[in-house]
């Protein structure tokens, strides 16, 4: 057990591993992740606080509220040697085989891996995963998800806005890696990391979760519409999906300080200064919006610039992964399978530059490593367990939510 604190409530909590969890093989399975970074409690005292409402004798399926990073959750601090939440890959967990000591994170990293491993093969699908953060500037709640159409499709259950692509500037979330096995995996930033309105909104989202996904039913918790009123009005009404465009990547070493008083979300115009960094000054490199700028000591991404993509290219996506368009694109000279598989391309550069990202990203690509000669891309969609999800409400449900 270790004891968590809250600023934002000015209170104690003891926990392990399981914040809590209700197990029965009748439904679906949803797991919750909260402190996946130390410094981020709102995630642990919201699953608390829901669980305690819940009556296990509604429940139609599994529950899981996990604890992330035990240790840095214990001293209010991000991370204790690395970011648990950047060392989800396939390389760092073949790695954590054969070390015989580990470091803070990398034992996190084992016991979680373990428990995943252990879910996934004591309860049954449909798998839902849901990772609870908070960030350091003030914002609105949000989801972030790998660009996956059940992804998309899951978070337009819910009235605050969506971001996609983080896999594509982020490497080693754990959501990413979990995605990459083809289930639904879902971040849900809920607010500043020390303000109440995080716990709330955090509250709010996993008792949505618990609806949406079929666990509990709306009827035996009427509450449910005020909760989704709740994320709608922190929202701002704000519900539209938006594209990462820009990252302000920062090297061990490099200093780095935010202007104050901006907030995610938040419009800025080309030219506006927006920090400094090792005695240069930074300034937005697009008139869009600003997205989680940094204002804490730990942490490699300085800021994010965030654009809105409009309807059309949204539905037009669907309509091309659904044909699976991708796979036209080994016609072209340069382009080749690496693992069609799973949805692996290797695209010469001189033919990538060709073509704005956004195709790419139409069909359902995201750039993850380079070499000098060749780009390598991932596709989601061919390693989604479609046949889990296909048939379940909210997969064929329209797009109500988002304007």
């Amino acid at each position: 057990m270790v004891q968590v604190y809250s600023k934002a409530l000015d209170t104690t909590l003891k926990v392990s591993r399981f914040i809590g969890k209700i197990e029965k093989n009748n439904g679906p399975t949803v797991v919750f992740f909260g402190g996946i970074h130390g410094n981020e409690p709102a995630g642990v005292f919201a699953l608390k606080q829901v669980l305690e409402q819940i009556n296990p004798e509604d429940v139609n399926g599994s529950v899981y509220a996990i604890a992330g990073n035990l240790a840095a959750l214990r001293k209010s601090q991000r991370f204790i040697n690395k970011d648990l939440n950047r060392i989800w890959t396939d390389q760092e967990l073949e790695q954590l085989k054969h070390k015989t000591v580990l470091n803070d994170e990398e034992h996190e990293q084992y016991e979680l891996f373990e428990l995943l491993k252990t879910i996934l093969k004591r309860n049954q699908p449909p798998y839902y995963f849901i990772d609870l953060h908070t960030t350091s500037s003030e914002t609105l709640p949000f989801i972030t998800i790998n660009d996956a159409l059940i992804n998309r499709k899951f978070s337009d259950l819910y009235p605050v806005p969506i971001v996609l692509g983080i896999e594509e500037h982020l490497s080693g979330p754990l959501l990413s890696y979990i995605n990459g096995r083809g289930y639904v995996s879902i971040g849900f930033e809920s607010g500043q990391h020390d303000k109440k309105e995080a716990i709330t909104n955090a509250a709010a989202f996993i008792f949505l979760t618990l609806v949406n996904t079929g666990i509990i039913k709306k009827e035996q918790y009427p509450e449910t519409g005020k909760y989704f009123e709740l994320l709608r009005r922190y929202a701002r009404r704000l519900s539209q999906v938006f594209e990462i465009i820009h990252l302000h990547r920062l090297s061990n070493g490099d200093t780095f300080k935010m202007y104050p008083n901006f907030e995610s979300f938040q419009n800025v115009k080309k030219g506006t200064l927006l920090a400094e960094s090792n005695g240069e000054t930074l300034k937005a490199p697009y008139s869009a919006r600003i997205f989680m700028p940094l204002y804490q000591k730990k942490g490699n991404e300085g800021f994010f610039i965030i654009k809105r993509i409009p309807p059309f290219f949204l539905k037009l996506s669907e309509m091309l992964r659904k044909r699976k368009a991708d796979g036209l694109l080994v016609i072209l000279p340069g382009v080749s399978w690496l693992d069609k598989k799973s949805g692996t391309l290797q695209v010469d550069l001189k033919i990538a530059r060709l073509f704005a990202n956004q195709f790419f990203h139409l069909l359902g690509f995201r750039s993850k490593f380079t070499d000098e000669t060749h780009l390598k891309l991932n596709n989601r969609e061919r390693v989604t367990k479609l046949e889990m999800y296909r048939d379940l409400p909210w997969y064929s449900k329209s797009r109500t939510n988002h304007n």
